[in-house]
């Protein structure tokens, strides 16, 4: 069973300010336009991270609808709760395997690549069913393979070059690790969903500078603390792949594409 990586330390604020505009806003902005929240809705994130899909759900929702979202992870609730202030939003810390809350309490959920990392994803999906109210939706992505997202790629290419022996492996275990269709069709029917419709959704990515991808991908992730338990230092790694990602992707700005499964399930 996987267990739940760090995020803490400096890595919030990190995966905040430099993940955030690079390859999470144009899908969280997809996310709270296919959950469409109407009047009077109670809604679900969970795994919110750093509040970036929660901030766009809070500018999204009509009149007396609330979200409730979670995290496991306090220091990323703690970046959330300072950027997303909102009367209708309320952060609590949550595993999703072992949900606090009451059966059929929510008319719909959402997951912004959250549930490649819950330890058991069944149970997690178990937990979310029962949440859910009768006819309500549940929406998640997960990031494609690193096949199709060539930014990680890259970074993960480097680590591996730099310890061939003992090569990092979070960034091809965990956040692009889990994408296969049949895979999470499984899991979504063995939760107790009755439908679940899987989609490939891409959006160009785009970041000021190399340097900034490379900081997000290496430092922003709990891929500095796999570097530093190799006695590597992670801002000299980002420095590596940052001359690596420019001479790919341009230098200023630094551009390419993302690619994830979108999966809505009720």
């Amino acid at each position: 069973m996987a267990t739940t990586p760090a995020f803490s330390g400096s890595v919030p604020q990190t995966y905040h300010t430099f993940l955030g505009p690079l390859i999470f806003d144009a899908y969280a902005r997809d996310m709270a336009q296919r959950l469409g929240v109407r009047e009077g809705e109670r809604v679900l994130e969970l795994a919110c991270g750093t509040g970036i899909v929660t901030e766009h759900l809070a500018r999204s929702l009509p009149q007396r609808a609330t979200l409730i979202a979670t995290d496991v992870s306090d220091g990323m609730l703690g970046v959330a709760r300072s950027v997303v202030r909102h009367p209708s939003v309320e952060f609590k810390q949550a595993d999703a395997c072992t949900l606090p809350f009451e059966d059929r309490s929510f008319d719909s959920l959402a997951a912004q690549y959250g549930v490649m990392f819950f330890a058991d994803k069944v149970k997690a999906m178990q937990e979310a069913r029962r949440v859910l109210k009768p006819g309500g939706r549940y929406v998640f992505n997960v990031w494609d393979s690193l096949e199709h997202n060539p930014l990680p790629r890259i970074v993960h290419d480097i680590v591996c070059d730099l310890f061939p022996t003992d090569p990092p492996g979070f960034l091809a275990k965990l956040p692009y690790g889990w994408n296969d269709r049949a895979e999470i069709e499984r899991v979504v029917r063995a939760g107790g969903f009755e439908r679940c419709t899987i989609e490939t959704v891409g959006f160009p990515s785009e970041a000021p500078t190399a340097d900034h991808v490379a900081r997000g991908f290496v430092e922003g992730t709990p891929l500095s603390s796999q570097l530093a338990e190799r006695g590597a230092d992670p801002a000299r790694v980002s420095q590596t792949a940052a001359r690596a990602l420019a001479e790919r992707f341009g230098e200023k700005p630094c551009r390419s594409t993302m690619r994830a499964v979108v999966v809505t399930a009720s």
